[in-house]
C-alpha cells in the first residue's frame, strides 16, 4: 500500500511575518511554533533565516554590547567582560587540573613509558 502524503501547504508573506512575529514576541521554539501554527521547524528556521533572524540564544553581537554601554548598564557590561574572559581561561585550568589527578593516581607525568626490548 502506498503511503499517502500529507498536501504541501503554501503561506502568504502574511502568514509568514505573523508566526515569526508572534515566535520572536512570544520566544517560542520551534516545536511550539509547529503546535501552535503546524508549520513544521525546518520551515520555521528557513523562514528565519530568510528573515535574517538567525542568532542563537545567548549569543551577544557586538551590536548589542555597544547598544548596552550607551545605556550606562555598567554592571551588565562588566559581567559580560567577566562571562568573557572566564570562557577562554576555564578550559585550560580544566585541563591542568584533570592532568595532575590523573598524574596523581597513575605516577606518571603525562609520558607514556616505553617498555625495554
Amino acid at each position: 500500500m502506498a503511503k499517502v502524503r500529507k498536501k504541501r501547504t503554501e503561506y502568504t508573506p502574511e502568514q509568514r511575518e505573523k508566526v515569526l512575529a508572534a515566535a520572536k514576541a512570544e520566544k517560542l521554539t520551534a516545536a511550539q511554533v509547529q503546535k501552535r501554527f503546524g508549520v513544521t521547524p525546518v520551515t520555521y528556521y528557513s523562514w528565519r533565516k530568510k528573515s535574517g533572524v538567525t542568532r542563537r540564544r545567548g549569543t551577544r553581537t557586538a551590536a548589542a554590547v555597544v547598544a548596552r554601554t550607551v545605556t550606562g548598564d555598567l554592571g551588565a557590561q562588566v559581567r559580560s567582560e567577566v562571562q568573557s574572559k572566564m570562557r577562554q581561561i576555564i578550559p585550560g585550568i580544566v585541563r591542568a587540573e584533570v592532568s595532575a589527578y590523573l598524574d596523581s593516581i597513575f605516577g606518571t607525568s603525562g609520558t607514556r613509558r616505553r617498555r625495554k626490548k
